[in-house]
């Protein structure tokens, strides 16, 4: 059997390989490329408009990324980080319209403004400072803030309609926030991907082996779901960006930097609705406070969503538990992914968050009418026969090995790559997708050191991300000159 030789495999045909892949085309245009994917086309899983929020995270309106201090002030560190990680995605979309790679932008990207409310004595406290303090960083200079009820009938109609007027409410706005549709930037990306040289995609192949040579590339086999032809790949580089399906096979790969790392599913429901004449009234994304012991995803919001060019209104998500890793997974996933090396830190976990095991098992047993309820705290007219209740996607929370052997679950993402640079994955979940292109360029700094340095790649990155190599949380003026940019290319100012 022949072996298809290549510099590339992307394992996953979701945003984070489509974004490697994309990246790695206009760095090097010489590179082969495959990209093979499980199911029989890509951006079907998290990466789909119906897995997952849409959100341009930018810290806009995740009270989750600023939590509250011991001394009652508000962490705005990771806030920071997350809203200059978006500014290079947006960055490197501009440029990909600029160059008519991407479509029109309002096919995979709209204006739909951030918002918070929250209702209550305490929490409106906390959202007063949280707007202080970050408003008077240059990042979120342009966010509103307001407790008249006369602004939240023009910002969200829909929320403060019919609602107790002696309850006590309060919001904050960022005008410019986005709704994206990520299964169509994706799909757009690999579109135009196939049409260059020197790329490949294989679709309805999962991989069934994974190991590195002596001479350091990697054997990768996949099986053609359709012809049942096994398929034999070699590589310099593989990328393992298969949402759920990275930590198996990561496991698989042996590398010692995989040792310790388990994973928590996570499944999502959403509450959709598709009614015009409710959906035509609410145009923002408005994030409340989280539930005790909640996972960061679980944050809830009333989102507007435009998905596949439909306009559509979506609530929760709701949390479940299960045991799959991937939406179309396995029942087995995991069980499959119990070792010796993560069993301990695993265990761990499960007696160290009894909070978020009562919140997991409250979710899963709610009924429609109750999940309908919850919504009325976002929309007190909200009635049951108008929403209907739609599968999110699956989430993989990374858990972490200590120190002491015990372990650790973690909410954000995490590159893991092997110390000789051929072989990188990409774990976890929140913010994920919004924070693709600086999470890729992670990638290319440790797996591709040499070729990174050099002048080429550096001119050719700053074409990309204009703001590369530079802080656009400490340079002010950087930051208003790539805003403005970006704002402008992709319609959103």
């Amino acid at each position: 059997m022949a072996v298809r030789q290549a510099d590339v495999v992307l394992v996953g045909g979701g945003v984070m390989s489509a974004t490697l892949g994309m990246m790695l085309r206009q760095l090097d245009p010489s590179l082969d490329i495959v990209m093979v994917e499980r199911l029989d086309h890509v951006a079907h899983e998290s990466t789909d408009g119906w897995n997952n929020a849409g959100t341009g995270h930018a810290g806009y309106c995740q009270l989750n990324h600023t939590p509250e201090t011991d001394d009652g002030d508000v962490a705005i560190e990771r806030a920071l980080q997350i809203n200059a990680q978006f500014e290079v995605s947006l960055q490197l979309w501009s440029y990909l319209v600029e160059q008519g790679i991407l479509p029109e932008p309002t096919r995979f990207i709209n204006r739909t403004p951030h918002q918070n409310f929250v209702w209550g004595e305490k929490d409106v406290a906390f959202l007063k400072h949280w707007f202080e303090r970050l408003s008077a960083h240059h990042q979120f200079r342009e966010m509103e803030y307001t407790e008249s009820r006369k602004d939240l009938e023009e910002w969200m109609p829909l929320v403060v309609k019919n609602r107790d007027p002696m309850q006590r409410v309060a919001a904050t706005r960022i005008r410019h926030g986005s709704d994206v549709d990520f299964g169509s930037l994706t799909r757009n990306m690999v579109k135009w991907l196939e049409t260059q040289p020197n790329f490949e995609l294989m679709t309805a192949c999962p991989v069934h082996y994974i190991d590195q040579r002596d001479n350091g590339r990697w054997k990768v086999r996949v099986k053609n779901q359709k012809t049942g032809e096994l398929i034999k790949l070699e590589a310099g580089f593989v990328f393992l960006g298969a949402g759920g399906g990275a930590l198996p096979l990561l496991q698989k790969s042996g590398i010692d930097e995989a040792r310790g790392y388990g994973g928590f599913p996570v499944s999502g429901q959403w509450l959709v609705c598709r009614k015009p004449d409710i959906v035509e009234q609410h145009h923002s994304k408005v994030y409340g406070k989280a539930p005790i012991g909640a996972l960061p995803m679980s944050v809830p919001h009333l989102d507007a969503r435009i998905i596949n060019g439909e306009p559509v209104l979506l609530f929760g998500p709701f949390a479940g538990f299960t045991t799959r890793f991937l939406k179309q997974g396995s029942v087995l996933d995991l069980f499959g992914s119990l070792k010796p090396t993560n069993l301990k830190p695993m265990l761990s976990v499960s007696k160290s968050n009894m909070d978020l095991t009562r919140y997991l098992i409250g979710e899963v047993f709610q009924s429609h009418p109750d999940r309908v309820e919850s919504l009325r705290n976002f929309f007190p007219d909200a009635r049951e026969e108008d929403w209907q209740l739609r599968m999110a996607g699956q989430r993989v929370q990374i858990i972490k090995q200590l120190d002491n052997g015990g372990g650790k679950l973690e909410f954000g993402t995490k590159i893991v790559a092997a110390k000789d640079g051929t072989l990188a994955a990409l774990l976890g979940a929140s913010p994920g997708a919004s924070t693709a292109a600086n999470a890729m360029i992670s990638v290319i700094e440790r797996c591709f050191p040499e070729k990174i340095r050099t002048p080429q790649w550096q001119e050719r990155m700053k074409e990309l991300v204009p703001s590369y190599g530079h802080s656009l949380v400490n340079d002010e003026a950087l930051l208003t000159n790539v805003r403005e940019r970006t704002l402008s290319t992709l319609k959103l100012g």
